[in-house]
């Protein structure tokens, strides 16, 4: 006798509830698929996959509070076993790949089909790495134009871009083989550049200018 296929528990984090509407009538569309939860920021994410069975979290890339590179981890934390696939409006966004490096399982773009949002899902859901084909070839360098018109040095972007992705600053210097006071006078140095009060405004404003 066949044993009835799992049910595959979505976790919706997007600040516009009408995106968790729209994945609700997505599910509707697979018996197999259930969304068992919804947040509009990121704090509440993590306070949600860690109260809720979850299998797949569903998280959109730019919400009010936590960036999404530093959010990853904290999800991963809380519900190691938990498939994070990102959800985007931009088939162009420049940060996929630093997302992927995070710890992200894939990537959709929003105006994606029943039929393939529900492929997506089983599939990252049994650990298949799922990235939109529209996001296939999206993988973006920065530019020195990108950077000069941000204010940026190059040295100023690496070091923000792996504070971004959640690493203390005695980890940023082992990883670009530099001193740790070398890495706060860069970091420093970025926040003054991008009108930022801390790291984490500086990652925000690096996100806004589609840089990360």
């Amino acid at each position: 006798m066949t044993e009835p296929s799992k049910t595959i528990r979505i976790l919706v984090v997007d600040d516009h509830p009408i995106v968790r509407g729209g994945v609700e009538l997505l599910a509707r569309e697979d018996v197999n698929l259930e969304v068992v939860g919804g947040a509009l920021t990121g704090a509440a994410a993590v306070e949600l996959a860690r109260a809720l069975p979850v299998d797949v979290i569903l998280l959109d890339l730019r919400l009010p509070d936590i960036p999404a590179p530093e959010l990853i981890p904290r999800l991963r934390r809380v519900a190691p076993h938990a498939r994070i696939l990102l959800f985007t409006a931009f088939a162009d966004h420049g940060a996929i790949d630093l997302l992927m490096e995070a710890g992200a399982d894939g990537c959709l773009v929003k105006d994606i089909s029943g039929q393939d949002f529900a492929t997506a899902i089983h599939r990252v859901s049994g650990g298949i790495r799922v990235v939109d084909p529209r996001l296939a070839g999206s993988r973006r360098v920065v530019t020195s134009e990108a950077l000069y018109r941000a204010g940026l040095t190059r040295r100023e972007y690496e070091v923000l871009r792996f504070a971004a992705m959640g690493n203390s600053n005695p980890e940023i210097a082992q990883e670009l083989s530099l001193a740790r006071n070398t890495v706060k006078t860069y970091l420093q140095s970025a926040m003054q550049k991008l009108n930022a009060r801390n790291r984490v405004e500086a990652i925000a404003r690096a996100h806004e200018l589609r840089l990360l």
